[in-house]
């Protein structure tokens, strides 16, 4: 047999080359997609109703959104919301430390006071400061009626009523320290005042920031409570002028947006607190 009708084995194929980064194909979401536009759809329909529903009477929104009387029931109300906090956050620490005590009188005290202003709504606690006169017609020597008025009956009803709360937000954020650096800084030498404020409480506010944002602004719009005993901030002000004019909706909205305008801004304050106090942790966003 010849070589030339000898088959000579066939050259193997040069395998395919293929990319060294194959494209990565996203995987298609339909179905978030089709949501995605149906609450577009329904949201846009929600705005529209708003905004050309004649009864909202955005004109005379318009007209009282800046009056007198509405600016000077906001500024009450931030008043108010300013000092209830600030009161509250001062007695909420001591009630925390006192919680935090090795001592039992000063633990159970400090959990009673804490279980008895959780449990009574604060509309309940208002009145009856509000009518305080009725059980103590005198406090040392002078008449209850003329010893709190309004506004006072408010601050001292928000505050230990706050207090509380705040009681359990600051115990909550000692606690979330390892109590093993509190006793490394105690080997180093550092005082408990050092260890305070260098070691605790900078850790200690990651925790508390956030809540007690939000307990700003709940406080915010919890003032609004107050209009019950006739103090006269922003919902009683835009109360007073709908109870004389009849234009219940427009002047609701106007609170509406003052408290929404306000409550907007201590967010966008939060926001950057907390991303101060999450400084070195792989956490501020």
């Amino acid at each position: 047999m010849s070589s030339d009708t000898l088959a000579k084995p066939s050259a193997p194929s040069p395998a395919p080359s293929r990319p060294d980064n194959p494209p990565i194909v996203p995987r298609r979401r339909y179905g978030q997609w089709v949501a995605a536009v149906v609450v577009l759809v329904l949201l846009g329909l929600v705005v529209n109703s708003v905004l050309r529903n004649r009864a909202f009477q955005w004109d005379v929104v318009a007209d009282y959104f800046t009056s007198v009387s509405v600016l000077r029931g906001l500024w009450l109300t931030l008043w108010l919301t300013a000092v209830v906090m600030v009161l509250g956050f001062a007695l909420g620490t001591l009630l925390a430390v006192l919680r935090l005590s090795a001592n039992p009188v000063l633990r159970s005290v400090s959990w009673g006071y804490v279980w008895l202003f959780r449990s009574i709504p604060i509309l309940v606690q208002l009145l009856l400061w509000f009518n305080i006169g009725a059980l103590y017609p005198q406090l040392f020597g002078i008449r209850t009626v003329n010893l709190l008025g309004p506004v006072a009956v408010a601050v001292v009803g928000l505050t230990l009523h706050e207090a509380a709360y705040a009681a359990e937000v600051v115990r909550g954020g000692i606690l979330s320290v390892d109590h093993g650096q509190t006793e490394a800084a105690q080997a180093l030498g550092m005082s408990s005042w050092q260890r305070w404020r260098r070691i605790v409480l900078p850790q200690a506010m990651r925790s508390i920031v956030p809540a007690a944002g939000n307990m700003l602004i709940g406080t915010l719009k919890g003032t609004s409570i107050v209009s019950v005993i006739a103090v006269n901030d922003l919902l009683f002000s835009a109360q007073l002028i709908y109870h004389r004019t009849y234009q219940v909706i427009p002047l609701l909205m106007v609170a509406t947006l003052w408290y929404t305008v306000v409550t907007s801004v201590l967010g966008i304050g939060q926001y950057y607190v907390e991303r101060h106090y999450a400084r070195g942790t792989g956490t501020t966003r």
